[in-house]
């Protein structure tokens, strides 16, 4: 029966935070639990404004009784109230609070995840706010050791970059993600994520910077050694023979269908630019060469 007056058991809480003549000292363990009775007969009650409210004094009170893991899922439930009120802002803040509160406790995991839910919260508002915490996020996993934990990251990132046709940005952030592969021994996820920064800047249609970066990812024997390396080979030979057939035959085939769907719509839309420039400029390499075997 106490939660059926939430708003008497606010003001319970207040009464005993705030100093004065006769109080001296707050009583904070006290008014956590009438903050928390009253955050959720707000809830119950679909008053969205004042739950959110009481749980954020809720998770002060955690915090100031030195329970940092309590006051972190306060301040979750507070951030998914703003949420549901549009406060964009909010959202954020609380996400990254409620991450503070978990390292507080030496728990990555969902430090991570708080941050996460923040981005995914925001990703059609504050896009930009989106990559940011997502960013955090990895960091977080990645500093503990934990790259393995991050792959759905890195996957959430890059298809926030292709969606607001930040490909350049995709692509980084796909070499990024296969170095961490690397790092963990996931061979199978880092020459995916490095045929899929070859297919993004293709798709870019930015022919430089895939033969780069081609070339950079057959560096590594993990890569070299791979169906996604004997991909995108083929798919190189097809753009200097400015083959556009051929080059739909390789987007459709197993390497690429194996992607992440995000890359698999960019390759399916394969080739864009200009093909005939690009053979044209692949003409004129081969003759340089002869003719600097001529010379030797």
């Amino acid at each position: 029966m106490a939660s059926s007056n939430p708003d008497k058991l606010m003001s319970k809480g207040d009464k005993l935070t705030k100093l004065s003549f006769t109080r001296w000292s707050a009583d904070w363990k006290a008014a956590t639990g009438f903050y928390e009775q009253a955050a959720i007969g707000f809830r119950m009650k679909k008053d969205n404004e004042k739950a959110k409210e009481a749980f954020e004094k809720a998770s002060k009170g955690q915090e100031m009784i030195s329970s940092p893991w309590d006051a972190a899922k306060h301040m979750e439930s507070a951030a998914a109230l703003a949420k549901e009120l549009s406060r964009w802002n909010e959202v954020s803040d609380h996400y990254r609070k409620a991450s503070e509160l978990y390292m507080e406790c030496g728990r990555s995991q969902p430090a991570s995840d708080a941050l996460a839910k923040g981005a995914s919260s925001l990703e059609d508002v504050e896009p930009k706010e989106a990559i940011r915490l997502y960013n955090d996020a990895i960091l977080i996993l990645e500093e503990d050791g934990k790259e393995q934990m991050a792959f759905d990251l890195y996957r959430a990132a890059t298809s926030l970059y292709v969606k607001l046709e930040k490909y350049v940005d995709a692509a980084n952030f796909l070499l990024r993600w296969g170095v961490a592969a690397d790092k963990c021994n996931a061979v199978n996820s880092q020459c995916k994520a490095y045929l899929s920064a070859i297919l993004v800047y293709l798709y870019a249609h930015d022919f430089a910077q895939a033969q780069k970066c081609y070339n950079d990812c057959t560096q590594i024997d993990a890569f070299l050694n791979s169906d996604q390396n004997r991909c995108a080979s083929k798919l190189f030979s097809a753009y200097r023979e400015g083959d556009v057939e051929e080059i739909k035959h390789i987007a459709q085939s197993s390497p690429i269908s194996h992607l992440d769907h995000v890359i698999i719509k960019l390759a399916r839309k394969l080739p864009t630019g200009d093909l005939e420039g690009l053979k044209a400029e692949a003409s004129d390499e081969q003759q340089e060469a002869l003719d600097e075997d001529d010379l030797t």
